[in-house]
Formats: structure tokens, C-alpha cells, sequence
């Protein structure tokens, strides 16, 4: 115990020198709780961040404009800690702004619109504001100037708000994938390794034919067989991915079982379960911890192109590479921005987790 406590300390010392590792771990922690505390932070918390404003729709970042919040409906809450977490239900029309006037029982506005045309000329009764006993009240209570940092989608919403909740999406789906592809790749490999023959043969025929099929090729399959939605992409990206680690972990432990712990094991009379979950496990982790990092990296990527084919997480939940498949003409019509930003995002995720790895593998190698 004394010397694993040891050789902990050491990977940690050795990753703590390593300012790459330690700049990525940190950059995803701030990924991560930016994602968790997302509709805290974000500007437009409506759930999927879909305050859809259409007059507004491709603004440039900084832009500022006054809005109108008309409610309707059900304006009855979920919850306060519900809505931190997972945003509010739209309950109010929001209308953007060129000028109001009021008057003695209502206001008068005209909505946004580009110079060169004329806006829409609306009335709105005092009737429709009920914190509101008087018109003067109505721009206290229901204007506000509201400031896109990072300018608005194609439909008029909040991009900044878009790409905070965007990042759920990315960083769980990344989550999610490991995790089944560590168990199954887990379970197969130490099968495979620790009790050869058949069951070995059948489990390396098992691998080889998944990894003879390209990899977006067999997500695009399974997303199709399971139908398009949030949880099937999770489902599609983790099956696809366990192969590696599958075939890591039998080569580990094809080198661990025969080791004299494992034989000391076996002679105390322990079951198969126990050797290899207990005293076999332990020791092959190392290169299973690089090789999630790595997949992490592979699942965003694999998630983002399917959203950019259309397959993906579905609208209006957001999507940095729905995003992209959503802006990317508008690189070719002078606002490159809204295309950019999200692909701007998935490179440097993709990159923290990379160099994370390559990190991790440095510090777990006991050769150095």
C-alpha cells in the first residue's frame, strides 16, 4: 500500500511540471463548470436558450438594442433551483425595438429593423402588462436594453447564451461515451485476456469487425436504427468507441495474469471475478485513463459532425456543430463569426483534451 501511495505521488508530482497538462486540466474545469452553471450565467435563460427575436437575426457581437417582454400564457415557475439548472419556459413574446411612444392607455412601438426599412407600428393595451397600473410603468418593468456580447444567431437568439448551453452537449456527450465504452471495453478486454482459448477468439473477432467499419459510419447506423434525439447520440458514440480500450486491456492483462500475485491469488482459493476485478484491474488502469482522454477528444468530434450532418442533437437544443451546420454559408456572406466561434470552441476543447493525454501518459509512465 505504501509503495502504490508512493508511485501515486510520483505521477503526481510528475503531472504537476508538465504546464500543458496542468493548463488543460484547468481550461476544462472552467469548461465544465461553465457548462454545469450555464443558464446562471447566460444572458437569454430560456431553456435551450431559444428566445427567438427573428428582427435581430445575425447581429454582429456587441450589439445592443432595447426589448420589449410582453407575457402570455401560464407565467406560473418551475422552480427556482429547477430553472437555475435546466432554464425557464418561455412565457412572455419579446419584440425588439427601433422607438415607443406612450400613450394614456398603452404604448405605442415600432419594432427593429435595418435602415433602409421601415418597422412595424404596433399598439399594445395596458391591458397586456399586469404588473403595470399606469403606461409610464411599462418601460420600467418591461423594457430592457438588452447587449448580445456575442451577437445573435440566425433566428434572432443569444449566441453567447447558445454556446454556454451549447457546451453541455459537447462535455456530456464526451462524458457519457467513455463511460460506456470503459465499461464494455473493460469487461471485454479482461475476458478476453484473462481466460483466452474460444472466449478470447470470439471476443478479438468481435473487435476486428468493429473496427473494420469506419467510425461515423457506424454511429450514423446506430443513430438511425435508434432514431434521431439527445440520448441516442450518447448511446451511438459510446458503442462505437470501446474497441481501444477493449483491445488495451487485453493485452494488459494477457501480460498481468500470470504474474506471481495473480498465481498467489489463484492458490488462495479466490474466485475468477474477484482476481481480476481486485488484484488484476488495478494494475492496467494506467493506459485506460490516457486512452478515455483521447476518446473524450473523439466523442466531441464524432457528436459535432453528426449534428452537422443533420443527426445529431436535434433543434432547439443547441449544438456547437449544429451551429456550424446552421452559420457556415455566412462565411461567405461577410459573417464568418457565426460559423468561427462554435468551431473555435470544439478545436480548443478537442486540443485540452488531447495534450491532457499526452500529459497523463507522461506522468503514468513508470519508465521515466
Amino acid at each position: 500500500m505504501t509503495k502504490a501511495t508512493s508511485l501515486t505521488k510520483i505521477a503526481s508530482q510528475k503531472f504537476k511540471k508538465n504546464f500543458w497538462g496542468v493548463f488543460s486540466l484547468s481550461f476544462l474545469t472552467i469548461c465544465c463548470l461553465l457548462a454545469i452553471f450555464a443558464y446562471g450565467l447566460a444572458p437569454d435563460k430560456s431553456k435551450n436558450a431559444n428566445n427567438i427575436i427573428l428582427s435581430i437575426h445575425s447581429k454582429p457581437p456587441r450589439f445592443e438594442v432595447p426589448v420589449l417582454t410582453i407575457p402570455y400564457g401560464n407565467t406560473s415557475t418551475s422552480g427556482k433551483l429547477k430553472e437555475f439548472f435546466f432554464g425557464k419556459q418561455i412565457t412572455a413574446n419579446s419584440i425588439a425595438l427601433k422607438e415607443y411612444r406612450l400613450l394614456e392607455n398603452g404604448i405605442e412601438v415600432e419594432e427593429y429593423s435595418d435602415a433602409t426599412q421601415q418597422g412595424i407600428t404596433t399598439f399594445y393595451a395596458l391591458d397586456n402588462f399586469p404588473d403595470a397600473t399606469t403606461a409610464e410603468e411599462i418601460p420600467q418593468k418591461y423594457i430592457k436594453n438588452q447587449k448580445y456580447i456575442l451577437g445573435t444567431d440566425k433566428h434572432g437568439r443569444d449566441l453567447l447564451s447558445r454556446m454556454l448551453i451549447g457546451a453541455r452537449i459537447s462535455l456530456s456527450i464526451g462524458f457519457v461515451a467513455v463511460i460506456i465504452s470503459v465499461i464494455i471495453g473493460i469487461s471485454l478486454g479482461a475476458i478476453a485476456g484473462y481466460f483466452g482459448g474460444k472466449i478470447d477468439a470470439f471476443i478479438m473477432w468481435l473487435i476486428n469487425v468493429t473496427w473494420s467499419i469506419p467510425t461515423l459510419l457506424l454511429v450514423i447506423a446506430v443513430t438511425l436504427a435508434l432514431g434521431k434525439g439527445f440520448w441516442q447520440v450518447f448511446i451511438a458514440v459510446g458503442l462505437t468507441m470501446w474497441v481501444e480500450v477493449a483491445r488495451v486491456v487485453r493485452g494488459q492483462v494477457m501480460g498481468v495474469k500470470n504474474m506471481q500475485f495473480v498465481t498467489a491469488a489463484r492458490a488462495m482459493g479466490y474466485k475468477d471475478y474477484r482476481i481480476i476485478s481486485k488484484h488484476i484491474l488495478p494494475n492496467v488502469l494506467a493506459p485506460v485513463i490516457v486512452i478515455s482522454a483521447a476518446n473524450f477528444a473523439s466523442a466531441i468530434l464524432i457528436e459535432s459532425g453528426l449534428s452537422f450532418l443533420g443527426i445529431g442533437a436535434q433543434s432547439p437544443i443547441p449544438s456547437w456543430g449544429g451551429m456550424i451546420k446552421d452559420h457556415y454559408h455566412y462565411i461567405i456572406l461577410g459573417k464568418p463569426y457565426l460559423a468561427i466561434i462554435p468551431g473555435l470552441a470544439i478545436m480548443s476543447v478537442v486540443m485540452a483534451f488531447i495534450l491532457l493525454g499526452n500529459a497523463l501518459r507522461d506522468a503514468l509512465d513508470v519508465k521515466n
